[in-house]
């Protein structure tokens, strides 16, 4: 299966297949295809299974691109956890994408991420953070 130049431009279920095969190519996932197929793990299974799932496949297709190193648990963790938050705050019986999407613009941005105001930067930089997920270090102001 070719991989597209743009993830944003398949179906739900392709993105996720393309994601389980490792078929995306190393340049057409981005920060905001991560966040969309993370939201859609976390439409399909419980939070900690999503985890579970989500965090292989995206091990997997690092490491598919020669680029295992790439895979950082702390963040991808913190942006599961993150999503399945405003998702439940959201209250959508059969949450949609363009909807959570829509409500949630910071949550797609990479260079001014959300996950910056949880930790240090030299956290998010550590060894340590890539390999195992940390806990924030950082004080948040009320949302």
């Amino acid at each position: 299966m070719k991989a597209n130049s743009t993830a944003s431009g398949i179906t739900d279920q392709e993105l996720i297949t393309r994601l389980e095969q490792c078929t995306l190519a190393a340049d057409s996932f981005h920060h905001a295809d991560h966040v969309r197929a993370a939201f859609l793990y976390l439409c399909r299974y419980p939070l900690l299974e999503a985890v579970e799932k989500f965090s292989t496949a995206l091990q997997r297709l690092a490491a598919s691109h020669g680029k295992a190193q790439r895979y950082h648990q702390t963040i991808t963790w913190a942006y599961l956890f993150l999503i399945h938050e405003r998702m439940a705050r959201a209250e959508q019986a059969r949450p949609v994408w363009q909807e959570f999407a829509r409500q949630n613009p910071g949550v797609l941005s990479w260079e001014n991420s959300v996950v910056k105001r949880y930790y240090r930067a030299e956290t998010l930089q550590s060894d340590l953070a890539r390999r195992i997920f940390v806990l924030p270090d950082q004080c948040v102001p009320t949302l």
